[in-house]
């Protein structure tokens, strides 16, 4: 058995994940931990082929070396006994898909913790990363959890924050946290191990939610002001990515998707929705919410565009390759 640098036996973990934003987490574990295996969701079809493809935390524990679980249904005698015989001190559960039952979540000695990309209790859920942006927070953070079956309601044994910057998409800031998770994680473990976490129970008042993203989420809603226009597109970025219906004189109604936001200073006349040309910044939209003394309301700027069937563009080649834009109407 693997040993710690005093010569007593190494934390034995089983650690449970699916995305990108997991891997820097179980190579963090990897070197702290005996991971006895990884648990991952099965292969499934992606992309414009629909392949057969693996998730990225099984690539990572098979370049690890480290064996695979891969079970279709988790509440199964068959899997629980198989996990039993693992004889794991914790369980680390980080972005991994699927909810644990009870009867998992009580098999390691030391608990079962979770990875979790908000500071609780604030952003609870699916998708803390891109509410985080979409409503405007300044500030976010990861917290380790020791989980229960409440959504994220379990006590919390560390914490680490970040800024959130203007021009971060869920993308960059996931990026980010993903690796001050793993930081964060690497330090905490050999505490729990030692039993010398100290558990802070969470503010059930103070809660917010985080629900999962649907494509819907993603249509931009230019009566509302620029920052939070702004805020949204961001926070789709990159699923399920932002878009308007574009309506240009004598043309049929599709969508527009929109890269890439910067708010404008200054006044830009004009009602929400109206294009009002291309700036140094990109796509110029008129936006809501902002006008004073009427002065009108303030822009949002997209640097890129994409139309239907069509590749990613800058906005001025996209304004170029369809001069009809300038007049357009994004709703």
């Amino acid at each position: 058995m693997p040993t710690t640098g005093g010569g007593a036996p190494a934390l034995r973990a089983v650690f449970f994940g699916s995305p990108a934003f997991a891997v820097p987490c179980l190579e963090a574990t990897a070197r702290v931990a005996d991971v006895a295996a990884v648990v991952s969701q099965p292969d499934r079809p992606a992309g414009r082929g629909n392949q057969l493809t693996e998730p990225a935390v099984k690539a990572a524990a098979r370049r690890l070396g480290l064996p695979v679980l891969q079970p279709e249904k988790i509440r199964t005698p068959a899997f629980e006994a198989e996990l039993r015989a693992l004889g794991a001190d914790v369980f680390v559960v980080v972005a991994y898909g699927r909810i644990l039952p009870q009867a998992l979540l009580d098999l390691p000695r030391l608990g079962p913790w979770n990875v979790h990309a908000s500071l609780l209790p604030r952003l609870r859920g699916a998708a803390p990363i891109q509410w985080a942006i979409i409503r405007g927070d300044d500030r976010t953070g990861v917290s380790i959890m020791r989980m229960e079956a409440g959504l994220d309601t379990g006590p919390v044994a560390a914490v680490a924050a970040t800024s959130i910057g203007d021009g971060d998409t869920a993308g960059s800031l996931a990026a980010r946290l993903s690796s001050l998770g793993a930081e964060l994680l690497a330090a905490t473990l050999p505490a729990i191990a030692a039993g010398g976490v100290r558990l802070q129970a969470q503010d059930d008042g103070a809660a917010t939610l985080a629900p999962l993203l649907q494509k819907e989420d993603g249509h931009l809603d230019f009566t509302q002001p620029a920052r939070a226009v702004s805020a949204r597109a961001r926070g789709v970025d990159p699923w399920p990515g932002a878009f308007a219906w574009l309506e240009q004189p004598g043309g049929d109604r599709q969508p527009l998707k929109l890269f890439a936001p910067r708010v404008l200073a200054g006044a830009t006349p004009g009602p929400p929705g109206a294009i009002a040309g291309a700036a140094p910044e990109g796509l110029v939209v008129t936006c809501g919410g902002g006008a004073q003394a009427g002065a009108g309301a303030v822009a949002v700027a997209f640097a890129e565009l994409q139309m239907p069937g069509r590749k990613r563009l800058p906005a001025a080649a996209a304004l170029a390759g369809n001069p009809g834009l300038a007049s357009a109407v994004l709703r």
